[in-house]
């Protein structure tokens, strides 16, 4: 292992995450003129792009940030805070992964049947 790394806990990670979605959704909204074109802005599919890349990189590829990003390039859709939903989705399926994990590990074996001598 190298010295010089840094590790960052999950739970930083999914602040991060969401502190960008939320920052990039009222980017989108509070700048509503420069992107009212949809598809057609280009300054909006930079946005959607690096905001696509740095959650991969920060939680990694899920299935709810294809339809954020798609959503993003229809006009009027592109209104709806996606990003922070998926952000959001992400974390509660991911909380309910790690409950079940846990509860998986505190159950006891069970002896499925006894043997005679």
């Amino acid at each position: 292992m190298a010295l010089n790394t840094i590790k960052i806990s999950q739970v930083a990670r999914f602040r991060a995450a969401l502190i960008l979605a939320v920052i990039a959704d009222a980017l989108q909204l509070a700048v509503f003129p420069i992107f009212v074109e949809g598809a057609e802005s280009p300054a909006d599919d930079v946005v959607d792009f690096g905001v696509a890349g740095v959650l991969v990189y920060l939680l990694g590829w899920h299935w709810e940030f294809l339809p954020s990003f798609l959503g993003k390039l229809v006009p009027g859709v592109d209104l709806v805070p996606f990003w922070t939903i998926a952000v959001a989705n992400v974390y509660r399926k991911s909380k309910q992964m790690t409950i079940q994990q846990e509860q998986h590990i505190e159950e006891p074996p069970t002896i499925s049947g006894t043997r005679s001598l």
